[in-house]
């Protein structure tokens, strides 16, 4: 081998052997490090590896042929993985593009429908091709890479103080009515199941947990097609928090019962044991994915604290500690959709006063383009799925499943709205509680977990796709394309697209401080004095560590101010610089997004209202505060209708002689002020003065007045 090497070496180089060998070696190093690794990723063929192997042969022959340079050469299995990928997001943005070019197609049918429609085409050209269709809608793919990116700008962008007003009533239907509509389908349809004995049938072989687990994973409300369909109808801001907010909290309970269902079935007996359990994995499913949430939140915002000449990464933070927060809880079986939503309300308030506002535009036009694109491939993936999936159709099981579907969703809602509005002050009506049951739309989440489910365990889950599926198609299809003209025939209320000023800020904490004034001075705590007490707690110790420099400070109105300042000067900038600006405008240096200048203090001279003393303040600061600790410890929680004072408490009677002697005694004076309270006459004249006195009148009138004055006084005394 040394001496081939040696007789083969080019002339011009005058090397050694050591030298030779020592380069040999680096180059076969070179080779076996970066050849080898990039031809196991393309997964080469086996002629290709016969190919490399003789041409080697031939290398080490006495007479040794050159290979031809390729000029242009094809290598698909390379490239193919993200590609394919790119493809498909091609698609779905083009599908998506073109469904708004076309108002007359968008105004009657739902763009989840449209897309749906194309799956199913792209789906059929694949089949007639004679390819395989591809399992796109593959579980890891749809709970890893497209569920977050829709949930995180639902979290990120949720209405806060619509959210927490109708918290209540938004656990109801997720939590209790979640649970209903598992045992109430699940329960059934075994019913069912079980009819005619006689005639053995597929059906008869369907255990009850198995119905249960179907039921559960039927049951949930889908935030992906509750987001596409409500976003159409422009539904008023309560009935879309309501169905919204149901569809994202009762991930929790989905999950629970999916992964409880599952557990019972493999060991297949239940105990009182196992069902109090399943009650506490509820509590730490729930709770838990809100407090990974929230930990992973704080972080956020406290990072985003020192960004302050790293601009550029500061959109990264938000979107990497989301998404950790989301695996996290999914690596410890917690609800990942409710971590998702704890993560982007929690950080959002303390990022946005950290961040710049080209950071911030970053971000939202970020998660809108990514959540919009994962919605459209989710449904285009689904109608693809259906194609060639596992189907097995009864017509039975699919039809009782649609009914049941619909009864138990109706009857859930009607019972928990006249529970619900017993304590509410806005009652639902009948209106609001017929679009919150046909709003109970399913979609792909149901489908995922139907197809996480293991074939060898579950015999009939062929038979539970097809269902789930048909269950899908009809919510969306039906039921999304029916509800736009049903909201205008029922005349229900529209989302108004108003502006929000200054003065409606300024009387919302006017209102929130003179209702948190009231349950503290009646001494009950209620919803808003713990609000109170929360956003003290923010204010005193949480903005002071998440929000950077003098913006921890800057009061809520102010910060509000400075927000809508900032829109109006984008959209000014937006509509033409040639506009005329209105008077209204806010100035130059507040446009720029930099912290103006702070004037300098004012001189005690030019001050508005007296300085008090800083002893004089704290002194009265000390009289209010014992005088409301003493209000709130003396008085107990009541209202109007149980205010009702003790009869066998000491001096109650002495108390009521006396009250009711004021009461006729300022009957009496009233009585009185009507006669001493007369109008007097018109000055006469001095004639008639003279001609008075002289009759003697004068002296009867004030006889008379004396008669009243000593009545008067004999009450008074009295």
């Amino acid at each position: 081998m040394p001496s081939r090497t040696c007789s083969h070496s080019p002339s011009g180089f005058g090397k050694s052997l050591p030298e030779q060998g020592l380069l040999l070696l680096v180059v076969l190093v070179l080779l076996e490090g970066s050849v080898l690794p990039l031809g196991a990723a393309s997964s080469p063929d086996v002629s290709h590896q016969d190919d490399s192997h003789n041409h080697k042969v031939a290398d080490h022959g006495v007479n040794a042929t050159k290979k031809v340079f390729p000029v242009l050469d094809v290598d698909y299995h390379h490239i193919q993985t993200p590609f394919e990928i790119s493809l498909w997001v091609l698609l779905a943005s083009l599908m998506k593009l073109g469904f708004h070019l076309i108002p007359r197609l968008s105004s009657i049918v739902p763009e989840s429908c449209l897309l749906i429609v194309v799956g199913l085409l792209v789906g059929g050209l694949i089949k007639l091709a004679g390819e395989q269709v591809p399992p796109v809608l593959d579980s890891r793919l749809f709970f890893l890479c497209l569920l977050p990116p829709i949930i995180l700008d639902a979290g990120y962008f949720l209405p806060i103080r619509p959210f927490m007003e109708n918290v209540g009533t938004i656990l109801m239907f997720a939590v209790v009515g979640t649970v209903w509509n598992a045992f109430f389908v699940g329960g059934l349809l075994y019913a069912v199941c079980q009819i005619q004995p006689a005639n053995p049938s597929s059906l008869h072989s369907i255990e009850l947990l198995h119905c249960l687990l179907f039921g559960s994973i039927i049951s949930a409300v889908d935030p992906v097609a509750v987001l596409a369909v409500f976003e159409e109808i422009h539904i008023n801001e309560l009935l879309h928090i309501l169905v919204f907010g149901e569809s994202l909290l009762n991930d929790a309970v989905t999950v629970v019962l999916y992964h409880l269902f599952v557990e019972y079935a493999g060991v297949g007996t239940v105990t009182v044991m196992d069902g109090f359990l399943g009650v506490i994995s509820f509590l730490v499913v729930a709770l838990g994915g809100v407090l990974v949430g929230a930990i992973y939140g704080i972080l956020a915002a406290f990072t985003s604290r020192f960004t302050s000449h790293t601009r550029v990464i500061e959109p990264l933070f938000v979107f990497v500690y989301s998404y950790m927060a989301y695996l996290s809880a999914e690596m410890f079986h917690l609800s990942g959709i409710m971590a998702l939503i704890a993560c982007g309300a929690v950080m959002r308030p303390y990022v946005e006063a950290n961040i710049s506002h080209k950071s911030h535009t970053t971000i939202k036009y970020f998660l809108k383009m990514w959540s919009s694109v994962s919605e459209t491939l989710i449904f285009i993936f689904l109608g693809v799925a259906t194609v060639d999936g596992p189907h097995s159709w009864n017509w039975t099981f699919v039809t009782v499943t649609v009914i049941l579907c619909l009864v138990a969703r109706v009857i859930g809602v009607v019972g928990l709205t006249y529970i619900i509005n017993k304590f509410r002050i806005v009652k639902l009506t009948t209106k609001d509680q017929f679009i919150v049951a046909y709003g109970g739309l399913r979609g792909a989440i149901a489908f995922s977990l139907g197809f996480l489910l293991d074939q060898n365990q579950f015999a009939h889950r062929k038979m539970f796709l097809t269902a789930i599926i048909t269950v899908i198609f009809f919510t969306v299809f039906v039921q999304g394309m029916t509800i736009k003209p049903l909201v205008e025939l029922l005349a229900v209320k529209k989302k108004q697209e108003a502006k929000r000023s200054i003065n409606e800020e300024i009387h919302t904490q006017f209102l929130d401080h003179l209702l948190t004034g009231i349950e503290d001075i009646c001494g009950h705590y209620g919803h808003h004095h713990w609000k109170d007490k929360l956003n003290r707690f923010n204010k005193k110790y949480v903005k002071k560590c998440l929000i950077a420099g003098e913006r921890s400070k800057e009061p809520q109105l102010i910060a509000f101010y400075h927000k809508m300042e900032m829109k109006q000067a984008i959209e000014l900038v937006e509509s033409g610089g040639g506009v005329k600006l209105p008077s209204a405008v806010p100035s130059t240096v507040s446009m720029q997004n930099i912290q103006p200048k702070k004037p300098p203090p004012a001189k005690a001279a030019e001050r508005a209202l007296p300085q008090l003393p800083k002893g004089r303040e704290e002194e009265i600061r000390k009289i209010l505060r014992s005088n409301l600790q003493r209000t709130r410890q003396r008085l107990r929680s009541y209202n109007r209708h149980t205010l009702v004072a003790d009869p066998y408490e000491d001096g109650f009677s002495d108390l009521l002689i006396k009250k009711q002697k004021m009461i006729e005694l300022e009957k009496k004076i009233k009585e009185m002020n009507n006669y001493l309270t007369v109008p007097a006459a018109p000055p006469d004249s001095p004639t008639m003065c003279r001609a008075r006195l002289a009759s003697g009148k004068h002296i009867r009138i004030s006889h008379s007045q004396m008669q009243t004055l000593n009545i008067y006084h004999h009450f008074t005394v009295r």
